[in-house]
């Protein structure tokens, strides 16, 4: 089947600022598409995407250990309804909700409730946790710590900012906390957790972290950068374009991996046919079963899964569809209903934070495709 449109869409995007992109589309297990566009250098043309390019997977890191995270429970070492502190034990006592720091304009807080009310960390799960459900802020300023162990101190110690489970408030510290104690079941560091649980067993050969200390490596091989970063002083390229996995050390539960638009598709068609090799059927219906809801967010367990919202990723797919997105512009959608796998992976963020394309471009790219599979 060849995807009608599909370049066409791609290439405005292209011309409205994205450097680079891959797209791989598997329908009913057959891959029907696989194509990378655009060039790692806009401005010379020097360097072409290729299907081997690694892209800055931000956010779409969660589902790689979120999927790590239920290994272990499948092996008992550790229980969703667990409370955090069971195994994070300084993640306990009495704190206070407030407003968090605004980390796309300097100086600004974000409200979530005007409630005044304290929240005991002690009672949070990791269900909340993977639900976005806790209470947790979304974010917190890990970068200006002065160290790996001065950010896990801040993220560990961090202050509400609703009451648990009365909302949902997409959480990076959440999966950060899971990342950590990811660490703690297994002992082992997260990155080697993550390789030998999710990507060896899938045999996804062009994903994984990239330490921050591999400095020598910085701009080198076959990275589709992201923007210039005026915290760091350079553009990014092969390291990690979030600021608080980078003070991580580049290992981070919400951020950090690298993959490209194949990988990602097999790790979502994994998903699609039950689990196999590496879940169970049970654990992945509990993960992309209905776990928490507010207004038109509606979450499993680390997926996002469809949404009414017309502007949202997911909503040219069936309701029953699951996925999750990135910032620096990257997704990852599964639609059981019409077996259908979409990894569409971008550096969009290469211009900046202002004016971005990606959204937009993503619901007419998933509409279109939808469009062609329903034309047989």
């Amino acid at each position: 089947m060849k995807l009608q449109g599909v370049d066409q869409i791609i290439q405005q995007g292209l011309e409205n600022g994205i450097p680079a992109a891959q797209l791989t589309v598997f329908h009913r297990g057959e891959k029907i598409h696989s194509q990378a566009y655009g060039w790692l250098d806009p401005d010379s043309r020097h360097h072409q995407t290729t299907l081997e390019t690694r892209f800055d997977m931000a956010s779409v890191t969660k589902l790689f250990v979120v999927t790590a995270f239920m290994i272990l429970v499948e092996e008992g070492a550790i229980r969703l309804d667990d409370p955090v502190s069971a195994v994070l034990p300084g993640f306990t006592g009495v704190r206070p909700i407030q407003p968090y720091e605004n980390p796309l304009e300097w100086g600004a807080k974000v409200t979530v409730t005007t409630e005044p009310g304290s929240v005991d960390a002690g009672k949070i799960t990791f269900r909340m946790l993977l639900t976005h459900s806790s209470g947790l802020p979304a974010w917190r300023p890990l970068k200006d710590q002065p160290d790996r162990e001065s950010a896990i101190e801040m993220a560990m110690s961090t202050f509400f900012s609703y009451p648990p489970g009365e909302r949902v408030v997409y959480s990076d510290i959440g999966l950060i906390l899971t990342g950590l104690a990811i660490e703690m079941v297994n002992g082992k560091p997260l990155d080697e957790t993550v390789a030998e649980r999710v990507l060896q067993p899938l045999r996804l050969d062009h994903t994984g972290y990239l330490k921050v200390e591999r400095a020598a490596g910085q701009g080198e091989g076959d990275f589709a950068p992201t923007e210039y970063c005026r915290w760091r002083g350079r553009r990014i390229c092969g390291e990690v374009h979030d600021e608080n996995a980078w003070r991580l050390g580049g290992v981070a539960g919400h951020a950090g991996i690298f993959s490209t638009s194949e990988d990602t598709a097999r790790l979502g068609l994994m998903f699609l046919r039950g689990g196999s090799p590496i879940l169970q059927r049970e654990t992945v219906a509990e993960m992309i079963r209905l776990q928490a809801a507010y207004q038109d967010t509606r979450r499993g367990l680390g997926f996002a899964l469809w949404s009414p919202d017309p502007e949202a990723s997911s909503n040219p797919f069936s309701p029953s569809t699951y996925g999750h997105t990135g910032f620096t512009g990257t997704s990852l959608f599964i639609d059981p209903e019409r077996e259908l796998v979409v990894a569409f992976l971008t550096d969009e963020v290469y211009r900046g934070r202002e004016n971005r394309v990606i959204m937009p471009l993503r619901v007419n790219l998933h509409r279109c495709i939808v469009e062609n599979i329903e034309k047989g």
